[in-house]
């Protein structure tokens, strides 16, 4: 019965963040059309909509976009009261709020969800029967929807912004470390060229994580920036180890096109094979430790595990050379990239590389 039990559970508990985002998404948009339909005369309806627009995984995401949402309604609902005065409600008014809104959202610099809201909301307020005090009311209901939606996503997520940007750098650092250590086990028992289409096509899939990595510390960053409670050191150090993720999992995803394309010709000689697998493993093995050895701030713990990595692929290296004869130019070559590929891994293990920290982002 316990079995059973727990059985029945697990997919709920896998997805236990999940379950809380919906739950309090629920609990958010109730609260909202209850104050909605207290405070205004037929608000519940555009505050519990508002609401369920605005309220997101973070308390800074949903800052952000309630923000804008209450400004660029504001600003759509007073244009639009001008162009229905004008014009009357029709064509010329709704292109104007359309208009209006998609410049607002991009002046604001909101993501692609909030750019849509903002016209939705906005189209909200000018709904049937506009009027000065129909779009006053419902600015106001805006207002309140987007409040109650900010203050309940402080409890979507059970951490912070710098919290869950660990925990997709872990996760993604796990996931190399499993892929750097299955390709080396396969290495060992004579991979096939199946085998290897499987280790690319996981390598792409990993390098398909990296823009949501990249999105959360871009969050946790510009959370610090206004929040006390969350140190902005703390934040840019993090944006660092997420590129340092970013540039390891590139890394990884190279190794497994160079061993595709070895499998391809098919000629690499057992004892090469071996070299290159040793070399995965410790690979792996540095990620790993990197990962599990980290604290809570992400600061680093034990510095000698990227120069143990460089050991080892200059010792891959000097091998490949002295089995120069054994195999093709092309297949060399290929080897001698996965070397340099663990190279620059243990280079992003310790951000000594300039390509880490010298590089300025585009919003800079």
């Amino acid at each position: 019965m316990k079995r059973f039990i727990k059985k029945a559970f697990k997919p709920f508990w896998d997805r236990k963040i999940w379950l809380r985002q919906i739950t309090v998404a629920a609990i958010a948009s109730a609260v909202a059309w209850f104050v909605g339909n207290s405070l205004m005369h037929n608000g519940a309806v555009v505050a519990a909509i508002v609401c369920s627009l605005t309220i997101r995984i973070s308390l800074h995401k949903s800052v952000r976009e309630g923000f804008g949402q209450i400004v660029g309604t504001a600003i759509g609902a007073v244009i639009a009261l001008l162009t229905v005065h004008l014009f009357h409600v029709g064509v010329i008014s709704i292109a104007t709020t359309m208009l209006l809104c998609a410049v607002i959202a991009r002046a604001l610099r909101l993501d692609e969800v909030a750019s849509i809201n903002v016209p939705v909301t906005a189209l909200i307020v000018l709904g049937p029967g506009v009027s000065e005090s129909t779009a006053t009311n419902r600015l106001l209901s805006t207002l309140i929807g987007a409040t109650v939606g900010i203050i309940f996503s402080y409890f979507s997520h059970p951490s912070t912004p710098a919290g869950r940007t660990i925990e997709q750098v872990s996760g993604l650092g796990r996931k190399c470390a499993k892929l750097l250590s299955d390709m080396s086990n396969g290495l060992r028992m004579d991979y096939t060229q199946q085998e290897a289409g499987k280790w690319l096509a996981r390598g792409r899939l990993l390098v398909d994580l990296i823009p949501s990595i990249r999105s959360q510390a871009d969050e946790a960053t510009s959370y610090a920036k206004w929040s006390p409670l969350a140190p902005l050191d703390e934040a840019q150090l993090l944006s660092l180890r997420a590129t340092a993720m970013e540039h390891t999992v590139v890394q990884v995803r190279g190794i497994a096109r160079a061993l595709f394309d070895a499998s391809i010709e098919g000629d690499l000689p057992e004892g090469i094979r071996l070299e290159i697998g040793d070399a995965l493993k410790a690979a792996s093995s540095a990620i790993t430790s990197k990962v599990d050895l980290v604290n809570e701030k992400y600061q680093f713990v034990d510095v000698t595990i990227a120069d143990d990595l460089r050991i080892q692929a200059k010792t891959l290296s000097n091998s490949l050379l002295d089995h120069n004869e054994k195999i093709s130019h092309e297949q060399m070559l290929r080897c001698m990239t996965i070397a340099s590929n663990i190279k620059i891994i243990s280079d992003s293990l310790d951000e000594s590389s300039p390509a880490l920290g010298d590089i300025e982002s585009e919003g800079n």
